[in-house]
């Protein structure tokens, strides 16, 4: 059992080398090139899975917005196999760092309001003040929606790590019991062991489900300024 269940967030090292390099190259043994064919079983799901994605992109953005659409995919690629590697045994939770998803939400919220500032400047600065709203409000309404756009990039960072960090905190402490439990009530552990393969099938719904709504909501920012 850990002494820190925190732990498991710290990069581990074989040999003094991190080994979240060695878990980094998974993904592309999965992609085996073969001379004789033109494609395999997994490039083709690949290239469905990314023909899919790109077309709700595009049904969701302007001819402006469409622009964005590559770099959208690669995000959505990274944040994803970010979260499905950092389920596996020895290897680093990279989104589970709130200064790694700052790194990401920041500078692409920042990019969809400037870019509303430039395409269409009316438009991003009525979204301060909604429509109807009594004068004497309007300052502080004005001043409401600032601090609810301000907010925008922090609640995507936060978003991200809470889940990724709750789900790994909630199969530490249920792992740990079950490890517990097996030295003395064998027949008992296998009430944790079932509800941690129940929790791990959970998380790995999780991890696809935060990296599509990590894109979506940027997606939607980008609609809104494009």
């Amino acid at each position: 059992m850990n002494m820190n269940m925190f732990e498991q967030f710290a990069s581990p090292e074989l040999t003094f080398i991190p080994t979240i390099f060695l878990s980094i190259l998974i993904p592309t043994t999965m992609i085996h090139n073969n001379p004789k064919l033109l494609e395999n079983r997994m490039t083709t799901a690949i290239s469905w899975f990314l023909k899919t994605i790109m077309l709700n992109m595009v049904n969701h953005l302007t001819l402006n917005g469409q622009k964005w659409c590559r770099i959208l995919v690669s995000l959505l690629l990274f944040i994803l196999i970010s979260n499905l590697i950092s389920l596996l045994p020895y290897t680093f939770a990279t989104t589970s760092q709130l200064s790694m998803n700052m790194a990401l939400a920041i500078p692409l919220w920042l990019a969809t309001v400037i870019t509303g500032m430039m395409k269409k400047p009316s438009n991003t600065m009525a979204h301060l003040l909604p429509e109807g709203s009594p004068t004497p409000l309007i300052p502080f309404m004005i001043m409401i929606e600032t601090i609810s756009l301000l907010m925008r990039p922090l609640a995507l960072g936060v978003r991200l790590t809470a889940n990724i960090t709750a789900g790994h905190l909630l199969i530490t402490m249920i792992s740990s019991a079950s490890f517990n439990l097996i030295n003395t009530h064998i027949t008992l552990s296998m009430l944790p062991t079932a509800l941690l393969l129940m929790l791990t099938m959970l998380e790995l719904a999780v991890a696809c489900i935060q990296a599509y709504v990590f894109v979506l909501l940027i997606i939607l920012y980008l609609q809104e300024n494009t």
